[in-house]
């Protein structure tokens, strides 16, 4: 198994797709790619659909798979302002691709048809690449249909950015072009897949219980609400955590309730998006019920920066034998030179703990991976799909 990863930042759509396609002719020393990961910035969005067909004619052996990005990850760069081009392009012997499309409303009954015959049981899917537009899929529902099909099967990717309505954001996967809905990549055979998620955010306070809520407001926590709560604990915070308070304060929503402590690695992430004075409550990205055992975060450089770190440092203690051949990262928005306040960062740590591995990826609208077992859409995160060659 051969990777090799490229960006272009050539202003001209023409150029780009050459000079990304020579890069990897010469990063893959000779090796015929049968998939390639194409990630396309929000400066080329007018052109998009011109430029994955350069992309397919330059690469006709190749499965193709991507989707617009506001920002672009490849070749040990993080593209996040001006035109990017970013591909990863590999040759995987003996592995099985199965490219597969959701069409928005389908995501109830995946189990049925097409997909079920990609991504079943029978098919041993070791990962799936998953892409999707925000605008028209229901990913709640569109995960839990992927872990029901291919249960244990790394399910990893994320929510196109780029465009600001429905309608704006492209995806493509084996010559289809599509507005809306999701696109992903079944692997089998001779593939080994790791999922490895980095949410970056350490908890205050203690957990608490919810004891009211509706759909996504939370109206009671511990018998008390929430802004009385919230109040007391922004007082028992020093300085640098009363500023992050402002800005970078999140609820962590515990993936079970059953835990006797819970840790920074026991949440999902979730956004706080508005408050009423009145009542005490919060509004809340995500739905809630009660007996669920929430704790508020903060999210920061250093916190982040140490999570990466740890999660990459763990892969690679389980993984001593061999580096992956490649690693796809879907990045947040909020993530990025605005969170650490230099280019390349995430890019600079991965190439540290894995120098041999390629990398390629797109900063996104929320990201996809498994946690605990099971697959979630995250924020404010890095998912990392690690690929290498498998012996079977």
């Amino acid at each position: 198994m051969r990777f090799a990863s490229t960006v272009s930042t050539a202003v001209d759509p023409v150029r780009a797709v050459k000079e990304a396609i020579y890069a990897l002719r010469t990063g893959l020393e000779g090796a015929e790619p049968n998939l390639v990961v194409a990630f396309v910035s929000a400066e080329h969005r007018a052109m998009a659909r011109e430029i994955v067909a350069l992309v397919g004619s330059a690469l006709p052996s190749a499965l193709l798979l991507g989707c617009t990005g506001q920002s672009v990850i490849g070749g040990g760069r993080e593209v996040e302002a001006g035109p990017g081009l970013a591909l990863l392009a590999g040759s995987l012997p003996g592995v099985n691709l199965c490219p597969f499309h959701v069409e928005p409303g389908e995501e109830a009954a995946l189990g049925e048809g097409r997909l079920a015959n990609c991504l079943g049981r029978d098919a041993a899917t070791a990962a799936s690449i998953v892409l999707a537009d925000p605008f028209s899929v229901e990913a709640d529902a569109l995960l839990l249909g992927l872990d029901q099909i291919a249960p244990g099967a790394a399910h990893v990717g994320g929510l196109a950015s780029g465009g600001r309505a429905p309608g704006e954001n492209l995806l493509f996967v084996a010559g289809e072009m599509r507005h809306a809905g999701a696109v992903g990549v079944a692997l089998s055979g001779m593939v080994e897949a790791s999922a490895v998620v980095a949410q970056g955010c350490r908890p205050i306070g203690e957990p608490m219980f919810v004891t009211a809520a509706r759909d996504n407001l939370l109206l009671g926590l511990d018998q008390r609400r929430p802004l009385e709560i919230l109040r007391e604990l922004y007082q028992t915070l020093n300085e640098a955590d009363r500023a992050l308070f402002q800005n970078s304060l999140l609820l962590g929503v515990a993936m079970s309730d059953a835990h006797e402590a819970f840790g920074a690695g026991d949440f999902l992430i979730r956004n706080l998006v508005g408050s009423d004075a009145d009542s005490g409550a919060i509004v809340v990205g995500a739905m809630l019920r009660e007996a669920q055992v929430v704790q508020f975060h903060l999210r920061d450089a250093s916190t982040a920066e140490e999570d990466f770190g740890l999660r990459l440092a763990q892969y690679v203690a389980a993984n001593p034998e061999r580096q992956p051949s490649a690693c796809l990262l879907f990045s947040c928005l909020g993530r990025g030179e605005a969170l650490y306040g230099q280019p390349d960062f995430e890019s600079a740590l991965l190439g540290r703990h894995l120098p041999t591995t390629a990398v390629g990826g797109f900063f996104c609208n929320g990201e996809i991976g498994p946690v605990g077992g099971r697959t979630f859409l995250h924020g404010y995160t890095s998912s990392m799909l690690m690929l290498g060659q498998s012996g079977r």
